[in-house]
């Protein structure tokens, strides 16, 4: 199902770091505590304005104060991914997952998993993730892409249905009506065909209800 390679890898990090608390602290004295702050200060800049190398000189710097920070490793996971360095981005997430389990670095490390053919562990690592947190579809539609490809297509459809379930836009519902169409499952894609029908049909209605202002002469 090529439709799924809409997946863009790095974008599903951009957008699931959001979840990533960098402001948590270990228990430190208060003058470390600051200078930390003023570090992701530096880190968080550095990654707006692409000076990545800037960047991870003040993540390392922070992991040399805090080692067990596992925002800064999956930060620092991240910057690595942009720069196609997956071994080190592998290294970052799983010493982040390991000192504190969570979905976005999980997911994150699937991502880069999948990225470099280890489709195996890329399942494993966005099931862990989907255990901690399953309420966002781009979840269930990277766990259905990584089954495309180790060949599970039932659980792929699952994946698919329950992101649909999640968020049905026409974008989800098209993959799993291709998905149905693989599969041979006449029945069911007839089904969601009409639904997104339906979708685009009130789609269409909503903008032609819209109407210009009138322009009013004071």
């Amino acid at each position: 199902m090529s439709s799924l390679s809409l997946l863009v890898v790095l974008g599903g990090i951009a957008i699931l770091t959001g979840k990533v608390r960098d402001t948590e602290l270990s228990p430190i004295p208060r003058k470390v505590s600051d200078r930390l702050s003023k570090l992701w200060e530096v880190a968080h800049q550095g990654m707006r304005e692409n000076r990545l190398l800037r960047a991870e000189k003040a993540l390392l710097t922070i992991l040399n104060i805090d080692e067990k920070n596992a925002a800064a490793y999956n930060r620092l996971g991240i910057l690595y991914a942009k720069q196609k360095e997956f071994k080190d981005a592998i290294d970052c997430f799983e010493i982040a997952s390991s000192i504190e389990p969570s979905a976005s670095s999980l997911h994150n490390l699937g991502l880069i998993y999948y990225e470099t053919e280890h489709y195996e562990k890329a399942a494993t690592a966005f099931e862990q993730a989907l255990k901690l947190e399953d309420e966002l579809a781009a979840r269930h539609i990277a766990f259905a892409k990584v089954n495309e490809k180790i060949g599970n297509k039932a659980l792929m459809i699952k994946s698919l249905e329950k992101a649909v379930d999640l968020e049905p836009s026409k974008e989800s519902m098209t993959l799993l009506l291709n998905a149905y169409v693989d599969a041979g499952m006449e029945d069911e894609a007839k089904i969601l065909q009409k639904k997104i029908g339906r979708v685009e049909t009130k789609a269409v209605s909503t903008r032609t209800r819209v109407k210009r202002p009138k322009r009013v002469v004071v």
